[in-house]
């Protein structure tokens, strides 16, 4: 299925139907690969995920656009929707596996400002996996225009001893699929 930027609530079916979610995933097959370039500049081959926000009054500053960090806070809530979407709650994963995930490292390009009451939508990419880290690429997006870019490494880490751990096999053999 596609995201389909017209309509922002509803996805493709292929059959030029439109069907209503809550949220977006954009799966795109064989069939349906696209080369998509990222940070780095390398074209790569990805399967994304879509969380939409809407900007609240809250999220601006004095000049009226969204203030930097609060993309951040996007970006954090788009990877735990993703998680979700993919069967995984993190209070589950704390709870039975005893970890959590941290951000180790984020990189961020703010390109176009983002305002009062614009419909975004978040993206996740998986980059890259490790035993206990995920790499991802990460856009605010209004309509096609990204307005922001990250990359972002996430690191699994025990709840009891902080240190990195390996990700439950469940969840790595899951993100390994995508």
């Amino acid at each position: 299925m596609l995201l389909c930027w017209e309509c922002r609530n509803a996805v493709r079916d292929g059959t030029g139907q439109h069907e209503v979610v809550l949220f977006h995933a954009v799966l795109r097959g064989a069939a349906h690969r696209e080369k998509r370039g990222g940070m780095n500049g390398l074209a790569q081959n990805v399967e994304q995920f879509v969380w939409p926000v809407r900007v609240y009054y809250e999220d601006t500053d004095s000049a009226g656009v969204v203030y930097y960090a609060n993309y951040l806070r996007y970006f954090e809530r788009a990877r735990t929707e993703w998680l979700r979407g993919l069967g995984f709650e993190q209070t589950d994963l704390a709870a039975e596996h005893h970890i959590v995930f941290v951000v180790r490292s984020i990189q961020v390009e703010y390109l176009q400002p983002a305002r009062f009451n614009d419909e975004l939508q978040v993206t996740v990419e998986l980059d890259a996996l490790g035993a206990s880290q995920i790499n991802c690429v990460q856009r605010v997006m209004r309509g096609v225009e990204v307005i922001s870019e990250a990359r972002v490494r996430v690191a699994c880490v025990s709840l009891v001893t902080h240190k990195p751990v390996r990700m439950p096999k469940t969840l790595s053999a899951k993100l390994s699929s995508k």
